[in-house]
Order: C-alpha cells, then structure tokens, then sequence
C-alpha cells in the first residue's frame, strides 16, 4: 500500500551527503530582470497565514534562509542585492494585483497569470521562456461523507524564484517549507529540488485518498452481497469521486517524463534526479491503482445491478406464485359455489308454494326435485373436474 511507503532520504539529511554544484544552474538562464537602480514594484505587503493571499516570502542562500521580507517589493528589492539567492514566494488565492506584480518583477507569461488567477486548471507543465510553469491537483480524503476533496496549485519556477500559488487546503506548503530548510543541502540546489519537494508532497498526499477509497470499495463489496439497497448511490458517487482523483493524476505521468527528459539539458544534479524518478515511479503506481478502482467501481455496479435484477425478478416470481395460487382457490370455490347453487335454486322454485304447480300434487315430485338436483350438481362437478378447478 502506498500509505506504508519508505520515508525518502530527503527528510533525514545526516544520512546522505549532497553535492552542491557551484556554476551550473538547475535551470537555463533566465534574462535579467530590471537593475537594482530602478525603483522598486508597487507591491502588497506580506500578512499572516490565514489572514491575506501572501502566505510567506524568503529568501535563502546556500540552502539558507537569509532573509524574511515585510512585503513583495523589499522582497524584490533584496532579490536583487543576492545575485546568487533564490526567493521563495507562497500565495493562497492571490489578487490580481498582487499576481500582476509578480508577473512585472519576473518576467512571467500572461497567459500563465491568466492560469494561475481563473484557477480550474488541469494538471499540466509548460515552459515559457526561461520560466516553467506547473499546475498540480492536491488531494486529501474525507472520511465521514466519504469525498475527495481536491486542491489546485500553481508553481512558476525560474533561476532564482519559486512562486507557488495556492487554490484550496491542500496541500501544505507550510509543511514542505519546513522540510526543506531542515534539509539544506537539498535546498541549495535552486528551485528545481523545491519543486520536487513540492510533487513528493502532492504524491504523498494521494497515499491516504487510495488507502481511504480502498477501505470504501471493500465495505461496498461487503453492502452488495448483503442486498443495501442504498449501495447503487454509493457506488455512483464514489465513481465520480475516481472520474476526477484520475484526472489529477493521470497528467502527472506525463509532466514527470516531461521533466526527466530535460536533465541532461538543464544540468540537473544526479541525486535529485534519482528522488524525481522515484516520485515518477509512486505516480505511476498511484495512476494505476485509480485506474483498478475505477474499473472495480464499474464491475461492482454491474454485480450489484445483475443482484438486484435477480432479486426483482424473484419478487415477481413469488408475487405470479401467489396471484397463480389465489386464482386457484378463487376457481375452487367458484365451482363449489355453483354446485351448491344449483339444488338452491331448484329448492327454492318448489317452495313458492304456488297452487297451481303440478308437481306438488305429483306422486314422484319430490322424488324428481331431488333427482334433479342431483343430476346438475353432478353434471356441474365434473365439468368442473375436466377444467381442473376442483
């Protein structure tokens, strides 16, 4: 299970020993932004978390933080004093002004701002210029209505920024800052080892929804066979649920493949590259196991329609053996009704006591009204018995 997966060397730094490459940078070079001599970009200052969109800037060195700046433009400003830094900016829900800042300050394509402002982005990597521009599908499983909720972020990564913008609870960066710093040797190879960090915390995410979903298609297995008639609108919305937990991860096939193949053009250094393969490997798995449920999902749906289409068809049975039933015992004593009407009626015939009915005064009357009687109940019980009502 996923939920088990080893905890990677990058979270215990004493034992790996990582090689910091002096010249060459983790990304192409990027054109220079504007000289330290103009005046600095109008820009929102910083609030705390929770209470604005700018969640937190700094600026590090050597894997270092050197510096937490009051507002976007001291964070430009200093930027620009470390040549060899790296700025690491996170937004929650950012205003267009602040993005539109940004954007003035690195050099940012409009039609990824566009991206990163409308948010509803499927998950996607692209290149504009020296810059790369990532959207990821973050996901963490809620247990009581038994949902995925899903999270959206946008990464632009350049030489010496990583701007991160966030769409949702998940997933936390706070976290994945932390991880980082504590970890210094990884974090002195630039923005690219920050935006593995940032996949291995969204992959790792992914983990708890699989174990969750898992959990949930044993208990609705268990629901099928048991005859829930509830289990169809479960197994309906826990589909849906699949629809879009595939397409969050499905891309990330493609994106992290998309990334290995510029290694060699990028310089990346050798050991990031092996923990950027390995969460390529847990995406793949993840994508493969949303696959499985996704079909499991349709093979249950079938069993429990098949299930209730035998159970239907049982109630039908049972209810046509009862109606076939009835109409038997309806039938029997029909004919024994009619039997027994017909001595009544001859019965009641001969006492109206008429005075001028002859077979009142005939010596074999009575023996004829009996005779009689006799004679229909008989013709009558046997036609009866032909027709199989008695």
């Amino acid at each position: 299970m996923m939920s088990e997966r080893r905890v990677r060397p990058m979270l215990s730094p004493k034992k790996h020993s990582w090689r910091r490459q002096p010249s060459p940078p983790s990304q192409p070079p990027v054109s220079p932004r504007r000289p330290s001599t103009e005046p600095a970009v109008s820009a929102p200052a910083l609030t705390p978390a929770g209470n604005g969109s700018v969640v937190q800037a700094a600026l590090y060195r050597d894997g270092l933080r050197v510096s937490t700046p009051a507002s976007l433009a001291e964070t430009f400003r200093r930027l620009r004093e470390q040549p060899d830094g790296m700025a690491w900016i996170g937004l929650h829900r950012p205003s267009e002004a602040e993005l539109h800042s940004l954007a003035e300050e690195f050099d940012l394509h409009p039609l990824a701002v566009e991206d990163a402002l409308e948010a509803h982005q499927r998950p996607k990597l692209e290149r504009y210029g020296d810059t790369l521009f990532v959207v990821l599908r973050a996901a963490r499983y809620l247990d009581a209505p038994e949902e995925v909720d899903f999270g959206e972020l946008h990464v632009f990564v350049g030489k010496d920024f990583l701007i991160t913008v966030r769409h949702g609870a998940a997933p936390d960066l706070s976290a994945v800052r932390r991880r980082m710093e504590e970890t210094p040797e990884l974090l002195a190879l630039g923005p690219e080892a920050v935006l593995y960090a940032i996949l291995d915390a969204v992959v790792d995410g992914y983990a708890p929804v699989v174990a969750g979903v898992q959990n949930d298609i044993d208990e609705i297995e268990t629901e099928v066979f048991r005859g829930d008639p509830e289990v169809s609108r479960r197994i309906y919305e826990l589909s849906r649920e699949m629809v879009e937990f595939q397409r969050a991860t499905r891309p990330l096939v493609g994106m992290l493949h998309g990334l290995m193949a510029g290694f060699a053009k990028y310089d990346t250094d050798e050991e990031l590259q092996r923990y950027l393969r390995d969460v390529a490997d847990h995406v793949t798995h993840t994508s493969e196991r949303v696959d499985g449920f996704r079909q499991a999902l349709t093979e249950i749906l079938t069993v429990n329609a098949t299930l209730v289409t035998q159970q239907q068809n049982a109630e039908m049975r049972a209810l046509a053996e009862a109606g076939f039933e009835q109409n038997e015992e309806i039938k029997k004593i029909s004919a024994w009704a009619a039997i027994l009407f017909a001595p009544t009626l001859v019965g009641t015939i001969y006492g109206m006591n008429f005075r001028e009915m002859p077979e009142l005064s005939w010596g074999f009357g009575y023996p004829f009204a009996i005779g009689l009687m006799g004679v229909v109940c008989i013709s009558l019980y046997v036609i009866f018995k032909k027709r199989d009502w008695l």
